[in-house]
């Protein structure tokens, strides 16, 4: 039985059993258990490191090829995107401290290519060898294969690090929080963002909703977890924000219609021909369209699918 990273208790009651909804890499069923002390939902027992690459399929992040429709996805992935560029820019343009922007986690380096676009120096760090070089080649964003503990960038040098969708991943949620504060330089900024488990998504739809994403999250966090953590690790919180154009209008529309999102029918290989994917597509952007309405009602009140928390290195 695992420990609870907020609280440390392994004292803990199942919630319920789910199995992979969205990409189909497993039939197996796990459960999603709840502290008994602090209520954060974890994954109990957790995967071991083997067993959890399995889950991952090769092609997780988006990297675009030379189709018509990718040409589309890539288009309207830099639109929602301006959401993270404008609070990134706005927080590291606060801070004093000097140096690169670094994004751990980077994928294909679609965020790291637009923040250079604006003149940021950036970096990125993945885990996977292939989404590294795709970021390099496609964005110019000089990424290395690597986990942020180990990371080959010196002490105190970076003016702020992203941390998108990464920290409910990871089996040490601390251990990644503790290596961006030496890598940042004082003053510098640490931006954490994840899906909220005290959103009015997740309350709604439980098991099925899309931030669960079982196995492959082993933390559902509350924005008030990741504050503790934060904290706990040198960090002073500066700002919160519940929505997310990119993550939680499509976030609903995924956990209605797992079957049309576009990147589980890609890592799926859902046979189909182009004008199945271009009609699955337009009814897939329809559905988020539809959902943009409750996602801003929901952040607006505070409970938000996604929260994006801005940390200043103390």
């Amino acid at each position: 039985m695992s420990a609870c990273a907020v609280c440390g208790t392994e004292d803990c009651e199942r919630e319920f059993q789910a199995s992979d909804r969205l990409y189909h890499t497993t039939t197996e069923r796990f459960s999603v258990v709840r502290c008994r002390a602090c209520g954060l939902l974890r994954l109990d027992p957790r995967p071991d490191a083997e067993a959890l690459g399995r889950y991952y399929p090769g092609n997780y992040w988006f990297a675009p090829d030379e189709s018509a429709a990718s040409k589309l996805e890539e288009r309207y992935r830099r639109l929602v995107l301006h959401d993270h560029v404008r609070f990134v820019r706005r927080a590291i343009g606060e801070s004093r401290a000097r140096g690169p922007l670094l994004d751990a986690g980077c994928g294909g380096g679609l965020f790291l290519g637009m923040m250079r676009e604006r003149g940021f120096r950036v970096l990125g760090l993945d885990i996977s060898r292939e989404a590294a070089a795709i970021a390099w080649r496609r964005q110019r964003a000089p990424a290395v294969c690597a986990v942020l503990e180990a990371a080959p960038f010196p002490a105190g040098s970076l003016a702020g690090l992203t941390l998108f969708h990464v920290l409910e991943h990871l089996a040490d949620p601390c251990a990644y929080l503790r290596a961006a504060h030496e890598l940042l330089a004082p003053d510098g900024r640490l931006i954490v963002q994840v899906p909220n488990a005290a959103s009015w998504q997740c309350r709604l739809l439980g098991r099925r909703w899309n931030g669960m994403d079982v196995p492959r999250h082993l933390w559902d966090f509350r924005a008030s977890d990741i504050v503790k953590l934060m904290e706990r690790c040198g960090f002073e919180v500066v700002r919160r924000k519940y929505f997310s154009l990119r993550d939680n209008p499509a976030g609903l529309a995924s956990s209605l219609a797992p079957g049309l999102d576009p990147m589980a029918r890609r890592v799926r290989r859902v046979p189909e021909g182009r004008g199945a994917r271009l009609l699955k597509d337009a009814v897939y952007l329809a559905l988020v369209a539809a959902a943009l309405p409750f996602a801003l009602l929901e952040a607006a009140c505070g409970a938000g699918a996604t929260v994006m928390i801005e940390g200043r290195r103390i």
